[in-house]
């Protein structure tokens, strides 16, 4: 009982996103991606729990905290290769996370979706440059795609 109210306060409490929640003062790339995670989870909370949103939504989940998690990871390589792969994991990730949210916003067009698609964008655009900028420092070839 007392579980389900807390959530409920939760739920109740948060308001919507907006483009702002993620650009107040965030300049730190890991601050940005547990922001991202943590906002993910809180759009989460609110959604109607159908059986396609708790599918994308797990995963949506799941992608947005293997970003953060995986760019932790990154910060203690021991290797320029090895920061490289990690940093490819989290764009691997934010990507996933990308297609995810456009699957559940398809013919919703939800204001909150909207913003993170946004801010994921902007998160790509960042681990992309760093992997190229690491791979040019350390003279690694970049794949082409």
């Amino acid at each position: 009982m007392e579980e389900e109210k807390l959530y409920d306060t939760l739920v109740d409490s948060t308001e919507t996103l907006n483009v702002s929640d993620f650009t107040e003062n965030i300049y730190n790339y890991e601050d940005r991606l547990v922001r991202f995670a943590g906002e993910v989870k809180l759009w989460y909370m609110r959604i109607e729990k159908s059986d396609v949103n708790k599918y994308y939504g797990h995963q949506l989940l799941r992608s947005s905290g293997g970003a953060a998690l995986n760019y932790g990871e990154a910060q203690g390589t021991l290797t320029p290769k090895d920061f490289i792969f990690k940093m490819s994991l989290v764009h691997k990730e934010l990507r996933e996370c990308r297609v995810n949210l456009k699957i559940l916003d398809h013919g919703e067009s939800s204001n909150e979706i909207n913003v993170l698609l946004e801010e994921v964008s902007e998160l790509m655009a960042i681990s992309a440059r760093m992997i190229l900028n690491a791979q040019k420092k350390h003279g690694h070839q970049s794949k082409s795609k």
